[in-house]
């Protein structure tokens, strides 16, 4: 045997990290206690999804029918045990362990991790924020429905999702889709809650049933962020024993009228300092208590200043386009002929129904005669602006209202109320990274419903992972007071886990003669390995 077939070199990379999150929180024994360890198979049900887990984490854009070829190239005895093997990793092992988790309930695996991450770690649950996404689906879906499906379902249903179209966050109308509904922690952005819903189901319908089911799988006295489509009389009355802070739909008579009429307050010269140091000073505010759907609550009617400029800036532009568009109808209009005089109003009327600031007014119909000296009608007419729909806008201009039922003695301050809510942008970070190009979302296509839903379970665990380590390390930086370089080269205390996975690239796993080790392991990452769990150290050190 030649010196160099001595030597074996494998790509470690960033994935000891990951594969330490994963042990660190305990997900191969929690799978492995759900669904049981068969000693004939050569791999356990809890090993494969943490193989999924690193292949997702991986940021490699490899759809799952090349997952074997993912490791050919990793440490994978280091990374998943001792004398397993790529190809152990095979289409039919992962699909049998996706149906397996299936049939286990998906819901059930994921509430108990996330317990466990929540007790390990003091993940703080005063604020957990929901939201909704859509991911398009390539390929048929064909069910057929239950005729006897019940209107009343419970959210956790037992039965598969429908893949079909609906309403498109990702702006894919073509499409079918299914429906993600996540909950976050407003403490790190760790996942919560996870739910698959049908494609076309609507955010209104479901949001009030989704916070009951959580609060009786998470007993965590949680206040509950969501946005407007939580707002409604049936929603307010399913969640009238929990704790919420959402925003108020424009849409509501009491609403036009506060925000139509009410003067917010002006600040205080020594109020000024501290909304500065809470990232506040653009925003005022004036609170009333309303009751809405039988719930007493305050509701927050803020004024945002950079917002306000934006509106008003948008209505000059809209004011602009529609006096072009009006002077076109004008001229439209009074050059044509009309054989009676409601054919002219009826135009008339149609015109002004494309517009919204301004309007044709009808000055004089003439009767006169054409050149076939036939009896015809010609129209006089101006532009005159919408006066009161202009200064509605106008006042609306920056302004929208919060409502919570934290009143009396469980009041929240107005500016804690505000900034909570400006945290829900925690669930719009978690789908960027879900729909990210470099995760295994790119090739989302798998043969059924069931796999749809289990695929984004996994998804969700990848999301719990990073963010949990993001959090970790930040969190650690914070403690120590020492920073390190980001892309630019600038100090931090609050880099992204990614940009960490991609100061670990060019680390290997070499076994020359027999004798193993882990090269390229400078000193800033052996700093960046001392902030994190020492389950991600074992992998390197």
């Amino acid at each position: 045997m030649s010196y160099l077939e001595e030597i074996q070199v494998k790509n470690l990379d960033h994935l000891g990290i990951v594969a330490g999150l994963i042990d660190e929180i305990g997900i191969v024994k929690i799978i492995n206690n759900k669904l049981g360890i068969d000693v004939r198979e050569k791999i356990s049900a809890g090993t494969v999804v943490k193989s999924i887990l690193i292949n997702g984490l991986g940021f490699v854009s490899r759809p799952l029918y090349l997952f074997s070829q993912f490791f050919q190239d990793k440490a994978i005895e280091k990374l998943l045990g001792e004398r397993i093997k790529p190809d152990y990793l095979n289409d039919d092992k992962i699909g049998r362990v996706m149906d397996e988790l299936y049939k286990y309930g998906l819901n059930d695996i994921f509430i108990e991790v996330v317990l466990e991450v929540i007790k390990k770690f003091k993940i703080d649950l005063k604020y957990s924020h929901l939201d909704s996404t859509s991911f398009h689906l390539d390929g048929e879906y064909k069910r057929e429905e239950d005729k006897e499906k019940q209107e009343e379902e419970k959210i956790i249903k037992e039965r598969p999702i429908f893949i079909k179209k609906g309403y498109s966050r990702d702006h894919r109308p073509d499409l079918k889709q299914c429906v993600l509904d996540l909950i976050t922690s407003q403490d790190g952005d760790i996942p919560l809650f996870v739910r698959v819903g049908d494609g076309n189901e609507s955010d209104k319908a479901v949001f009030g049933k989704v916070l009951v089911e959580f609060k009786k799988q998470i007993k965590f006295d949680s206040i509950m962020v969501c946005d407007s489509a939580l707002y409604g009389q049936e929603n307010l009355q399913i969640i009238q024993h929990l704790k919420w802070i959402t925003r108020v739909p424009m849409t509501i008579k009491k609403a036009k009228e506060l925000v139509q009429n009410i003067e917010v307050e002006e600040v205080k010269d020594e109020d000024k300092e501290k909304r500065s140091d809470l990232n506040l000073e653009s925003y005022t505010w004036k609170e009333e208590i309303v009751t809405y759907g039988g719930i007493k609550q305050t509701w927050l009617i803020v004024l945002s200043e950079k917002r306000q400029k934006s509106d008003l800036e948008k209505l000059e532009k809209q004011l602009s386009q529609e006096e072009k568009k009006s002077q076109k109808f004008l001229k439209e209009i009074q050059s044509e002929e009309f054989e009676h005089p409601q054919a002219a109003r009826y135009k008339l009327k149609a015109i002004n129904k494309k517009l919204r600031l301004l309007e044709i007014k009808e000055v004089e119909l003439i009767e006169t005669y054409s050149k076939k000296k036939e009896k015809i009608y010609k129209m006089i007419s101006l532009i005159i602006k919408k006066d009161e729909e202009i200064s509605r806008k106008t006042k609306e201009a920056g302004k929208f209202i919060l409502a919570t039922n934290l009143v009396e003695e469980n009041k929240l301050e107005a500016s804690e109320i505000l900034i909570t809510y400006k945290n829900q942008q925690s669930t719009e970070r978690g789908f960027r990274f879900l729909k990210d190009p470099l995760f295994f979302t790119d090739s989302f296509f798998v043969e059924k419903p069931e796999r749809i839903e289990t695929m984004l379970f996994l998804m969700s665990l990848c999301l719990l992972i990073y963010n949990l380590g993001q959090r970790e390390l930040r969190n650690c930086l914070k403690r120590v007071k020492k920073g390190i370089n980001n892309q630019v080269g600038k100090v931090t205390l609050r880099p992204t886990l990614r940009w960490i996975f991609q100061c670990f690239q060019g680390i290997h796993y070499v076994i020359l003669n027999g004798v193993k080790q882990i090269v390229n392991l400078t000193e800033e990452r052996r700093f960046i390995l001392s902030l994190l769990p020492t389950s991600c150290q074992r992998y390197y050190l």
